[in-house]
């Protein structure tokens, strides 16, 4: 019996040893935070030995490791200012949309021309803290009428404009006003792909919207929304009402104006383009100066075309890359310099050229008076050719 008394005795203790590993284990499992290797011995403290800094604490509601734009986009709100255009445009043809009247009359103005009232909305950004504000071309429109700036504050005043160039869609306007807060500029040329970058404006008249997100490409052309074309593109969400505002990056300064999309749906789809801060501040310098764009030209040119695989073949160049003249008038400088339609001009001081916009751009920012040498194609055979650069006409 006695021996039946120690095995009992033995199973009992086996037992609770079990149930105290068991017990311990499922307290781990509940709290996983607790450590199973324990924690090295603080070192004694000395006079010697640095405090470590505290931890940064993680603001409530931000993602730990994520950008934090709070500051930059408090500052930059206040820096842009909603444009209200009334435009007026003129409408022709009928007045009706009715099957019988076009059926007899076609498209005959029976009652003359009409005119109908037209509100464009879009944004634009405080340059100066006496009233100098930049907007789109667009936004103000050709027959503009009323023009009315509200400020961050939510009060209206109205605005005249000062200057406009359609060639970059790119317009100056000014309101009664002092102490202004403004938006430092950005240099738009040290932009890289892949940079933080917020997008400010009135999308759908919701007003101080920001929106973020990268450059997604620099230098962007022939997307058909001005002449001069050297866009920013980013996906940062611009939608219809943003145009005319602020592009700015992590530091607050402005490095763009939003001026476009690219969208199937009229929506954002993720590509909007701005035009560079380096670009608009260019113009706005000549709109107070001159009152118009002072660009630079090679004159009588009338229509350059891109190069096609099966063109650049027939006319003896090595790519595609280069502008062809397809026309041009018989008495201009550029003429008169030996330059002769079915010329493909591959270099322009130097530098090659890729296609027609950049081409563009190259002869529009060369100074006014100054002799250019292009480098041309013809019939397989390449020369260099001198022309003067020329004011452009807006006529």
């Amino acid at each position: 019996m006695t021996r039946n008394l120690a095995l009992a005795a033995v199973f009992a203790t086996a037992g609770f040893v079990a149930g105290l590993v068991l017990t311990d284990s499922m307290r781990l499992a509940r709290n996983p935070s607790a450590a199973s290797v324990p924690a090295a011995p603080t070192p004694p403290a000395s006079d010697n030995t640095p405090t470590p800094p505290p931890a940064p604490a993680t603001a409530p509601g931000a993602i730990a490791g994520g950008p934090d734009f709070t500051r930059v986009a408090s500052l930059g709100v206040k820096g842009v200012a909603n444009i209200s255009s009334l435009q007026v445009v003129q409408r022709r043809g009928m007045p009706t949309d009715d099957p019988f009247f076009s059926y007899f009359f076609g498209d005959q103005d029976l009652f003359g021309p009409r005119t109908r009232r037209s509100l464009s909305l879009g944004s634009g950004v405080i340059v100066s803290a006496d009233g100098y504000i930049i907007t789109n071309n667009h936004v103000v429109g050709e027959n503009m009428r009323e023009l009315t700036v509200a400020m961050g504050d939510k009060h209206e005043v109205p605005g005249k404009v000062i200057g406009t160039d359609p060639a970059t869609d790119i317009a100056l306007l000014k309101i009664d006003a002092k102490d202004l807060p403004t938006l430092a500029w950005g240099d738009s040329s040290r932009l890289q792909v892949g940079e933080w970058v917020l997008a400010i404006g009135s999308p759908f008249q919701l007003s101080r919207t920001v929106t973020a997100g990268i450059v997604s490409a620099t230098g962007r052309a022939n997307v058909g929304f001005a002449q001069y074309e050297d866009f920013i593109q980013t996906d940062a969400a611009i939608n219809p009402g943003n145009s005319g505002g602020a592009l700015i990056n992590s530091r607050g300064e402005l490095v763009g104006i939003n001026t476009g999309i690219f969208s199937q749906s009229g929506g954002y789809q993720g590509i909007g383009f701005a035009v560079p801060s380096n670009l608009a501040r260019h113009v706005i310098d000549d709109l107070m100066k001159y009152g118009e764009v002072h660009r630079g030209t090679i004159g009588g040119i009338v229509t350059v075309e891109p190069l096609s695989p099966q063109l650049a073949q027939e006319l003896g160049v090595a790519s595609t890359e280069g502008a062809l003249i397809e026309r041009m008038a018989g008495n201009s400088a550029a003429y008169n310099a030996g330059v002769r339609p079915g010329d493909v001009i591959v270099a322009f001081n130097g530098q090659g050229v890729q296609d027609p916009s950049q081409l563009y751009r190259m002869v529009a920012d060369t100074r006014i008076g100054s002799t250019a040498t292009i480098r041309i194609v013809r019939q397989g055979r390449s020369m260099d050719i001198k022309v003067p650069i020329t004011a452009e006409s807006r006529r």
